[in-house]
């Protein structure tokens, strides 16, 4: 009988990207490339994390661009010819930044790369160096074994993402936008990993939506004076009132288009109701991720810093402080307003501002992603969802790019995958990162 099989459900044999991705993790991870979000004491480490990146794709034969937005910050970009090259571009991105870590509070030191009791443990495992390794991984196998995709794919390693993307993706953006000017989609993290719904069955949550980052800065100004003396028109307590309001206040349920599939098929594959007088605890059941989807129901606003006064016995004429406020797409012009509205009046508020996205789970790509997941995984059932947080496809959205979360590991059912996001012991199960890059494999060779 004639083969029927078609090129994704294919098995994949053993490769050189299979084998050598947990060294290039623990590699990557072994570069400090901490970003404190503070150019003072920053270093080179996202420099070398980059130039790293850029030799291992050399190696093979890639041509790379190599860019420092502003010094120490790296940015690599290269791209794969595809078989038709009228298609628009497939890009390939990943950080190479990381948050800070303590290495008192580790099992292990957080830049170790240590591969110890089936996992890869150290500051970014998970955030993303274990996509960067994947891709890497994936990139250089196809590059050596003259692997054509059917349409071009661009890979993009930059900087700065921990903190909001000004020095990597939307740099590259703004100043070198021709690099990514044919590319249409875009995958990227926090996506495509798997929660356990019983003994035979895995979601898959493909990022098909982000919540907007929306950073409040506000500001009040009072009369200064002596702390002893009796003051009604006092910065700290006005600003102190409005976080006070602010960080109390419920916002109302909504639900997205998104939020409303995701809902749908974990109802279609576990029979669980979703309540809308009891949204909250039905997610419970979901588990850690429920974290995650919990907070993708309404808009929140979040005090993170407060910052007044230089002395005990000094009244202030200023007080300052930060809120972090993640916004669902359709709300954002409601949600200023009624920020300004909590705040009350004789308080300043100026934005730091990147918009929430949502595009369709549907079309070629998503198919591709979706076939690639159950070949490796029959298990594997792939489903929307929204990221609570943001990443650089924001940026890229800017350019006309639909971006995907999607990142894929198969993790096992007893971890508590949202808790390493920038937590202590951050690790990434070594079986997860060859999962990943089977399914990555596949991926690009049915783009």
């Amino acid at each position: 009988m004639p083969d029927t099989e078609s090129p994704a459900s294919q098995p994949i044999q053993r490769t050189v990207a299979t084998d050598e991705v947990v060294q290039l993790c623990s590699e990557l991870i072994r570069f400090e490339s901490v970003n404190t979000g503070d150019p003072d004491t920053i270093g080179d480490g996202e420099a070398q994390t980059a130039r790293y990146i850029q030799q291992k794709l050399e190696d093979v034969g890639y041509e790379t661009i190599y860019i420092e937005s502003a010094p120490g910050r790296g940015n690599v970009v290269c791209r794969l010819e595809g078989a038709d090259r009228v298609r628009g571009a497939l890009l390939i991105h990943g950080h190479v930044d990381v948050v800070p870590a303590d290495a008192s509070e580790w099992t292990v030191h957080p830049f170790s790369g240590a591969v110890q009791d089936g996992y890869v443990w150290g500051r970014g495992a998970v955030d993303m160096k274990d996509m960067v390794a994947m891709t890497l991984a994936v990139a250089r196998e196809f590059k050596s074994s003259g692997i054509v995709p059917p349409r071009d794919v661009i890979f993009a390693f930059v900087s700065d993402e921990e903190a909001g993307g000004t020095w990597g993706a939307q740099w590259l953006v703004d100043f070198y936008p021709e690099l990514f000017a044919d590319a249409t989609e875009a995958i990227s993290e926090v996506g495509g990993f798997s929660i356990t719904l019983d003994d035979a069955r895995r979601a898959y949550l493909v990022a098909a939506a982000e919540k907007g980052v929306a950073w409040a800065h506000l500001k009040a100004t009072g009369r200064a004076g002596h702390g002893s003396m009796i003051n009604d028109d006092n910065a700290v307590t006005r600003i102190a009132n409005a976080v006070s309001r602010l960080g109390s206040y419920d916002f109302p349920l909504t639900m997205t288009a998104t939020v409303r599939s995701f809902l749908d098929k974990i109802h279609e594959l576990t029979g669980l109701e979703f309540p809308e007088d009891d949204l909250a605890g039905s997610i419970a059941k979901l588990g850690p991720v429920s974290r995650i989807v919990n907070a993708t129901l309404r808009n929140t606003a979040t005090p993170t810093m407060l910052k007044a006064g230089y002395k005990a016995n000094v009244i202030p004429s200023t007080a300052e402080a930060t809120v972090d406020c993640r916004v669902l797409p359709g709300s954002e012009e409601h949600f200023r307003e009624q920020i300004a509205e909590i705040v009350g009046d004789g308080i300043e508020i100026t934005w730091t501002w990147q918009p929430p996205l949502e595009v369709p789970f549907e079309g070629p790509l998503v198919e591709a992603m979706k076939d690639a997941l159950t070949a490796e995984d029959p298990g594997a059932h792939p489903v929307p969802y929204m990221l609570s947080g943001g990443t650089d496809n924001k940026a890229f959205a800017r350019l006309g790019i639909a971006g995907y979360g999607f990142s894929p590991l198969r993790l096992p059912p007893e971890l508590d995958f949202a808790s390493l996001f920038h937590g202590v012991d951050e690790r990434v199960p070594v079986e997860s990162l060859t999962f990943g890059t089977r399914v990555l494999d596949r991926l690009l060779r049915n783009c």
